[in-house]
């Protein structure tokens, strides 16, 4: 069994290698792991690295922390929405699969705790999704005069259907897992 990890005091994203498989951690948990322009670069970088790697087979995205993801940090993010802070070019993997260079390999996403807007999106543009019974999502943009631009208004309707999907994108209420089951 071979690993190899990546890590640094800045480090938003945790990167390791265990045999043919890629662990991708979202690493901000004093944030509720929110994402900032810093988390989403270091998560496409990780997503590339793993793409371009041909002994890697697999990647598993998961959360340090109690929390999957508290969706965007948007304080940090305000003034760099026009500055291409979601802009991917054909080099690198948009994480949420809208731009970019598209994925050929699998991703595994496993969600605990908060998953808001930006990480059902990510959910939603992986290939398989592992959720515990204490999940509380929200696909809130639409409380925020925000646009869901990481694909959840085309992907969520087509995983859940239109009568499923659209109370959750047209009031930003919040589901559990057993919603996403039943």
């Amino acid at each position: 069994m071979t690993t190899e990890s990546t890590t640094s005091t800045d480090t938003r994203i945790t990167y390791d290698v265990q045999d043919y498989i890629c662990l991708i951690g979202l690493n901000r948990a004093d944030k509720r792991n929110a994402f900032d322009s810093h988390m989403i670069k270091q998560l496409s970088e990780a997503l590339t690295q793993y793409e371009n790697d041909a002994n890697l087979r697999c990647a598993l995205i998961f959360a340090h922390g109690e929390h999957f993801t508290a969706g965007l940090d948007l304080m940090e993010l305000q003034d760099k929405w026009d500055k291409g802070a979601f802009e991917f070019d054909e080099t690198q993997i948009d994480p949420w699969g809208i731009g970019g260079k598209l994925r050929t390999k699998p991703v595994v996403v496993a969600i605990q705790g908060t998953c808001f807007t930006a990480g059902i999106e990510l959910m939603l543009n992986s290939d398989v999704v592992i959720v515990s019974d204490n999940c509380n999502f929200a696909q809130m943009e639409v409380q925020r005069g925000i646009m869901p631009f990481g694909g959840a208004t085309v992907r969520f309707v087509a995983a859940a259907g239109w009568q499923k999907a659209m109370p959750y994108l047209l009031t930003g209420k919040n589901f559990d897992a057993q919603t996403l089951i039943d």
